[in-house]
């Protein structure tokens, strides 16, 4: 469709009747007041019109019965979803889940593992000014159709491809108005870099400023199935090595994408609510870069059939993770499953809070209850390896690794403990092959730190425990920032903060950046700081002027070559000027 020219057929020229009594379900306009010449109208927009910018004309008639149409760019009208009306497709009728989903612009990311959970405050910054029309113009790039614009469905589902070298580092980002107003300005060319947690904030942000209640998840342990089997498959030779060329699925420490709160009147009744979206698809869906909505209701029961791709998203969650060896013939042969591997403390902000919330049972059953065992059973009939479930494993030996406390710290040791335990009645002699490894948070290998070959000897229904010891990447805790605000916050005064940072490795810290930004405070800003030496302390002082009165969050991240995902934040609460201040 060209959008030059607009269509009432299609619902982009809408032609709104002046009429004596508005109707909630329908365009319409009716005279409120009149003063001499001049009419005041309220106009009611009907509930599945298109969002987006309207061009608002006058048509009058005079007493010759002449037709006068004046445009006036000024009072153009931008038009969005509205979770507070009945009739829109994303209605939500909690008032305290509205403030939350759409209306903070505040809010919290989660990364790290499932036993070592981090967190980072995200500045979404919906109503800045300038973004609406940034979200407007994504929309408009986004290449799909403004007469489906009235569907959150369509407006949600995106196109992402491409590969961008140079630029910043993921983790300095704290918020998404600075990469939107980039993105803007350099008209729609990319910023660079994004990982997951940066696209779902971003996303977030989006949604929120189009009127649609959204908000950030955390998937740890997530799965990426590359083949459609619903299952996570890992291929190993016959000397239990394994087969990197083969080994295309990973499980990722962590994953984000956004959950969006709608009606699904294309699913069956029962599957609108929370529907997932990744803004970071690693598979293509219909040839195309995206991955959702897809219906949490339909995740958690295994109807992976129903639309958007339904079975990416659990695969992400409740994929068994198959073990195959190579055997002498070529062929492979299951050895062993690990049921309750994949999905776990799926997490986003509380309603009203910055307590993490746990919502892992919106996505998937109990763990081994039945219901849950019938959902993975359910999706695996429309995966390619239906077979891999119903392939029976020994369990009588098991496998737990445990660490103490909330592990270790950058530039510290870290010990672990690896649990044996045999439920069988008969002896067992084991050989226990352990390797640690430093790997990216998407689960992709990056080197072998140490491999080992163990001889453990179990008694029946007896376990043995071995602790070792040694250095190795785990998520290792990296130090905050300590944000500090000196002197008063009054709108529209001066002000400052002080950020103070401990370097905890034994080496000095190269062209060390740190990145300030708080909505209502300052705008983003970048500090080229230079080298931090090894165990050095540093403390910086950044002025500031508030221009918006109320609780407000200070944000400040620092990055180097040797040290990246620290991070900071402040609460301050501005004050509105004095009546006496000019």
């Amino acid at each position: 469709m060209d959008r030059s020219l607009p269509t009432v057929s299609k619902g982009t020229h809408v032609i709104v009747p002046l009429v004596d009594e508005l109707e909630h379900d329908r365009w319409g306009a009716a005279v409120v007041r009149r003063d001499g010449s001049r009419l005041l109208l309220a106009v009611n927009s009907s509930p599945a019109a298109a969002i987006g910018r309207y061009e608002l004309t006058v048509e009058t008639n005079n007493a010759s019965g002449q037709s006068v149409s004046v445009h006036d760019p000024a009072n153009d009208v931008y038009l969005l979803f509205n979770p507070w009306c009945e009739d829109d497709a994303v209605f939500m009728d909690s008032e305290e889940e509205r403030q939350e989903y759409v209306m903070n612009d505040i809010g919290r990311m989660y990364y790290g593992t499932r036993d070592q959970i981090g967190v980072r405050t995200w500045s979404y910054g919906q109503f800045d000014d300038g973004i609406l029309d940034v979200c407007l113009f994504i929309l408009e790039k986004s290449g799909t159709p403004p007469s489906g614009w009235g569907d959150p469905v369509n407006v949600v589902r995106g196109n992402w491809s491409g590969s961008y070298p140079l630029g910043t580092s993921p983790t300095v980002w704290s918020g998404s108005v600075e990469i939107l107003k980039e993105y803007h300005e350099n008209l729609g060319s990319p910023v660079k870099y994004g990982q997951c947690w940066v696209f779902a904030g971003v996303f977030t942000t989006v949604l929120r400023c189009l009127g649609v209640p959204s908000r950030p998840v955390t998937n740890y342990s997530s799965a990426h199935d590359t083949d459609v089997s619903l299952t996570t498959d890992i291929y190993l030779d016959e000397n239990l090595d394994p087969i990197e060329e083969l080994n295309g699925d990973s499980v990722w420490n962590f994953h984000v994408w956004t959950d969006c709160w709608m009606a699904r009147p294309d699913l069956p009744p029962g599957y609108g609510g929370w529907q997932a979206v990744d803004a970071t698809p690693q598979e293509t869906s219909q040839g195309t870069f995206r991955c959702g909505p897809a219906s949490l209701a339909a995740i958690c029961n295994g109807q992976v059939f129903l639309k958007h791709d339904a079975p990416f998203v659990f695969a992400e969650v409740n994929s068994d993770k198959i073990y195959w060896q190579r055997k002498i013939d070529g062929t492979f042969s299951q050895i062993y499953s690990e049921k309750k591997l994949v999905g776990h403390a799926i997490s986003t902000k509380a309603v009203g809070s910055d307590e993490r919330s746990d919502i892992t049972h919106l996505y998937k059953h109990p763990e081994g209850s039945e219901p849950e065992r019938i959902a993975v059973e359910t999706a695996s009939r429309y995966g390619t390896k239906a077979e891999a479930y119903t392939s029976p494993t020994a369990e009588d030996v098991s496998v737990e690794v445990t660490m103490d406390g909330e592990g270790p710290k950058m530039g510290g040791d870290a010990a672990l403990t690896v649990a044996l335990r045999n439920g069988s009645a008969e002896r067992r002699r084991l050989v226990l092959h352990s390797q640690v490894a430093v790997m990216y948070y998407t689960g992709v290998h990056k080197a072998t730190v140490r491999k080992d070959e163990t001889e453990v000897d179990l008694l029946p229904n007896g376990e043995t425990q071995q602790v070792f010891a040694t250095q190795f990447s785990f998520r290792l805790r990296t130090p905050d920032l300590i944000l500090k605000p000196i002197g008063a916050a009054v709108v529209g005064e001066p002000m400052a903060v002080e950020i103070s940072f401990t370097n905890p490795l034994p080496q000095v810290l190269k062209a060390v950046i740190f990145h300030v930004e708080g909505l209502g405070l300052l705008g983003a800003r970048k500090i080229h700081h230079g080298d931090i030496g090894a165990r050095e302390s540093v403390t910086l002082t950044e002025r500031l002027v508030p221009s918006l009165a109320g609780p407000r969050k200070l944000l400040a991240s620092l990055d180097s070559r040797q040290l990246t995902q620290v991070h900071g934040v402040a609460d301050v609460t501005v004050e509105g000027k004095s009546h006496g201040a000019p």
